[in-house]
């Protein structure tokens, strides 16, 4: 049986993972994850990384983890659902180091995009609370959602006049 993931969890799951760790490699945590190191949530079900450069040894390192912390990490980034914007690494806040890696919250505004195109209730909550610890700006927001909106293309399942919408929406609402 999986836990929930709180902030301890995913603390110890960062130091395992520092721990397998052999050679230098950012990970980069997106959603509940997110939330919780920021503290607008208590838990998260899924801790969803991306790790930069993917290396072979730390991914192979993950399902052991999962089975000793009993987490469920999941590999997954706002990239996989709507184009992020170069120079997203720069862009991604640092949280702490264990050992050889580097762990870092995703691009906020690629975070905030994306979890208004999935629409879900949580998802638009947690955009709420970015905008309301002043994590993101409403302006700046709507000009990332503008240098990525000719590129929605690539991504066929995205309803692109919808999307634009629902940015709207959530950036004005404050």
């Amino acid at each position: 049986m999986r836990r929930i993931a709180d902030r301890d969890l995913i603390y110890r799951f960062m130091r395992t993972l520092g721990a397998a760790a052999s050679e230098e490699a950012r990970v980069y945590f997106t959603g509940g994850a997110t939330a919780v190191l920021y503290g607008w949530r208590n838990s998260t079900i899924d801790v969803d990384v991306k790790i930069v450069p993917d290396r072979d040894h730390l991914l192979r390192g993950i399902p052991p983890i999962k089975e000793n912390l009993h987490i469920n990490i999941e590999l997954a980034s706002p990239m996989d659902f709507i184009p992020v914007r170069d120079g997203w690494e720069e862009r991604s806040p640092f949280i702490r180091q264990e050992r050889r890696l580097f762990f870092h919250h995703f691009d906020l505004y690629a975070q905030a995009l994306a979890k208004i195109e999935r629409g879900h209730a949580q998802d638009l909550d947690d955009v709420r609370e970015m905008l309301r610890q002043e994590l993101i700006d409403p302006a700046k927001g709507l000009e990332y959602f503008a240098a990525i909106e000719p590129l929605l293309y690539r991504y066929p399942a995205v309803d692109g006049p919808r999307f634009r919408t629902d940015v709207e929406s959530a950036m004005r609402r404050n």
